[in-house]
């Protein structure tokens, strides 16, 4: 029940916020460049075809993580092999040129499974989710991959498993997709032989065996909302332990960091594809710890778009550097908060909500 004044203030706020907004799609358009010159690709992330145009309105080079599990979760049955080709395959000719990468149903946890199992999960986030549901239920994951690589004939595309914890997982999974194009192969149906194969990283385990995981796939996607979750143990969704999630905490930014490391040295391309790739506080550190590139919600791109074009990437390693010192997340927060007034104090004033 807020008062006459609040609801004044909030409505200014949002009359203000409705304007930056406008001001940072005026520049949506520009390079996604440092001021060095260093180029930070900025993708958007979906969960249906139609909102593809969203994401090139907003200045997105493509599309880097499509969330297919949706495709179940909006209907009431199992959707066939044609139906998901065909929603790939509008998604790739919509992009027009520009990259896709698909994720593999991401279902389990608190998405479908537990409402239609017979036996419901005492603790589904660490149970049967994710690329383990699928290994349990291969005929419905053999006709994901047939649609999907069906529909890599069409564009520009890359696929990529969801919550892998094991090498052993992985490679399973792969030997899978291997049967599939050899089934493909036998129909004479044309698909993308040089498809590249990646692999989210979400689990602490992913994280520290990445120099392992790094011979096996082509890229890394980090999911940072998972890795910040299981890292810390807290359930994200929990408001009582809310105050504890944070992608600021040194140990998640010394897995990030780890991972980085490891992919570089075996020339494996890494992306964020979490929450804090959308968040204007962490665009300098990120950078700084050596991603190029980053997927998040179609509408915040510009705000990133105008941060990298602010900074340049010395400045974002001794950001970086500076923040590995620190031991709370109190500490980076702070840091990170002084950084981005100090580069760009009008988005500093918008991420703080402030008019």
């Amino acid at each position: 029940r807020p008062g006459p004044d609040d609801v004044t203030r909030y409505r200014e706020l949002q009359k203000a916020q409705l304007v930056r907004r406008a001001a940072y799609r005026d520049e949506a358009l520009l390079d996604s460049v440092t001021r060095d010159g260093t180029r930070i690709q900025l993708l958007g992330n979906i969960e249906f075809p139609d909102e593809v145009p969203t994401v090139i309105e907003n200045g997105g080079a493509g599309v880097g993580l499509y969330r297919t599990e949706f495709l179940w979760l909006t209907n009431d049955h199992s959707p066939t092999e044609e139906e998901q080709f065909e929603c790939y395959r509008q998604t790739i000719e919509l992009l027009d040129g520009k990259p896709l990468t698909i994720r593999t149903f991401d279902l389990g946890a608190d998405k479908y499974t537990q409402q239609r199992a017979e036996e419901p999960e005492r603790n589904p986030f660490l149970g049967c989710r994710s690329i383990r549901y699928c290994l349990q239920n291969i005929p419905m994951f053999k006709t994901q991959l047939r649609a999907i690589m069906r529909a890599s004939a069409f564009g520009t595309m890359k696929v990529m498993f969801p919550l892998v914890s094991t090498v052993m997982e992985l490679r399973q999974t792969k030997m899978l997709l291997k049967d599939v194009c050899e089934e493909l192969d036998e129909e004479s149906i044309p698909y993308d032989r040089e498809l590249e194969t990646g692999m989210m990283v979400e689990v602490p385990s992913a994280a520290l065996m990445a120099k392992v995981f790094a011979s096996e796939v082509s890229f890394f996607s980090i999911g940072t909302n998972d890795l910040i979750q299981y890292t810390l143990a807290v359930d994200r969704g929990n408001e009582r332990v809310a105050n504890l999630y944070t992608g600021a905490h040194p140990a998640v930014l010394q897995l990030i960091k780890s991972v980085v490391r490891a992919a570089r040295r075996k020339s494996v391309n890494v992306s964020i594809c979490g929450e804090i790739a959308a968040e204007p506080i962490y665009t300098m550190l990120l950078i700084g710890l050596g991603i190029r590139t980053l997927s998040l919600a179609p509408t915040q791109i510009p705000i990133i778009k105008r941060i990298i074009r602010a900074v340049d990437v010395e400045h974002c390693e001794r950001v970086a550097r500076k923040i590995g010192t620190f031991d709370s997340e109190r500490q980076v927060l702070n840091c990170l908060r002084d950084e981005l007034r100090k580069v760009d104090p009008e988005s500093f004033t918008a991420m703080s909500g402030d008019s």
